[in-house]
């Protein structure tokens, strides 16, 4: 046997960049919207005349670009090594359910904090998850992101629904309103809440594989420590003192409760 890991994969070798991205996400809306190979018609953006046909192909269009948000990997959990990382979709889905359930606050319109925590991170199924780590200064991710939201609500034609995603984006970018503030703590507080939840499965599985190799032991030669967990605290640092909210500080302060019963 080669050895047993507790809990760790290497990191893709490979980096796509946001300029490919693009330029494929084009090629496959064109490559959809035209089976006989033709170039689809142009359509004018401010036009409230769209059929239903032409409506359909175009939010078809826009969800199946959407698709790579299932399956673009959340970076900082990759760079970590953690096994089977989620994806954008489901940090996005999570927070959605967060503003669902989350008290009432006076002042925070619910249903825009749900709308835009399914949109803050949007443009990713394009760029792609810029962390921190990639050393890409904050203006030049806000621009790669701006033009990969550009394209996609031209995709979906323009309109109200288009117009509806930017501003729900841009808001949360710039962090200029109660929903966005609130947002912005959910975001946080969902990514130490999976570190939280990273960091007690890596425990058990380790626990697991050492009562399994201790009861095998007579069986098994071992080449490789078992990795000792994973230790995931610089995400907690990262959001320290950074939350706006009641709820983002009342929820954190939980998890980190939570996460300190356990050392």
């Amino acid at each position: 046997m080669s050895g047993v890991r507790a809990f760790c994969t290497t990191r893709p070798s490979f980096i796509v960049s946001t300029h490919n991205r693009l330029h494929l996400a084009r090629r496959i809306t064109v490559r959809m919207s035209s089976s006989d190979g033709s170039h689809p018609p142009t359509k004018d953006p401010s036009s409230a005349e769209d059929s239903p046909s032409s409506t359909a192909s175009a939010a078809v269009d826009f969800l199946s670009l959407c698709h790579r948000l299932k399956t673009t990997k959340r970076a900082g959990w990759v760079r970590k090594g953690i096994r089977e990382p989620e994806s954008v979709a489901d940090h996005m889905y999570r927070m959605g359910v967060m503003a669902l359930v989350a008290a009432d606050i006076p002042g925070v319109d619910r249903d825009r904090c749900l709308k835009m925590a399914i949109v803050h991170d949007i443009a990713e199924a394009i760029v792609g998850d810029i962390t921190p780590s990639d050393n890409v200064p904050k203006l030049e991710k806000s621009r790669r992101e701006q033009e990969a939201l550009d394209h996609m609500c031209k995709l979906l034609g323009g309109g109200s629904r288009g117009k509806e995603l930017s501003e729900l984006w841009m808001e949360y970018e710039e962090n200029s309103s109660p929903e966005a503030k609130v947002v912005k703590d959910f975001d946080k507080v969902e990514m130490i809440l999976q570190a939280l939840e990273y960091e007690h499965e890596a425990g058990v599985l380790k626990s697991t594989l050492l009562k399994d190799l201790e009861m095998a032991s007579h069986l098994l030669l071992v080449e490789e420590p078992f990795e000792q967990g994973v230790n995931l605290d610089e995400f907690f640092q990262s959001t320290a003192g950074k939350f706006q909210t009641d709820v983002g500080k009342a929820w954190a302060a939980e998890i980190n409760s939570r996460r300190k019963r356990k050392d």
